[in-house]
């Protein structure tokens, strides 16, 4: 029952819509990290981050609405916060140059952006 309400609010779709553009997004980031490191400019690199951290506050507040109004799991908004702090985190790091921290954790921002990512095309 709890699944039938989620669905029927419109709150999983827009949930899966929202899951695949942050994941791109965050692949969208290691693309042009890698341009970067082989002498590419960084703007497309600075862009993709805001759009990395805007998606990611647009998945949490949907999650959220998933959760609370929808009656769905509540631990995709838990991995949803995670991700939208983490990509905070990963730009700090980026910015002052620790890119032995920023890199490792834009896999792992990558890991949990899929994790959701599958979890909500498979429901």
């Amino acid at each position: 029952m709890v699944t039938e309400v989620a669905g029927k609010t419109g709150y999983a779709t827009t949930f899966k819509v929202v899951t695949v553009l942050n994941t791109l997004a965050v692949l969208l980031q290691a693309v042009t990290a890698g341009q970067l490191m082989s002498g590419g400019a960084a703007g497309p690199h600075g862009m993709g981050a805001s759009a990395v951290h805007l998606l990611g506050l647009v998945q949490l507040v949907v999650a959220v609405l998933l959760w609370r109004p929808g009656r769905g799991a509540g631990w995709p908004a838990v991995v949803g916060a995670a991700v939208l702090l983490l990509g905070f985190v990963q730009s700090m790091l980026g910015g002052s140059g620790a890119v032995a921290a920023h890199v490792p954790l834009g896999m792992g921002l990558f890991g949990l952006s899929v994790w959701l990512l599958v979890w909500a095309w498979r429901r």
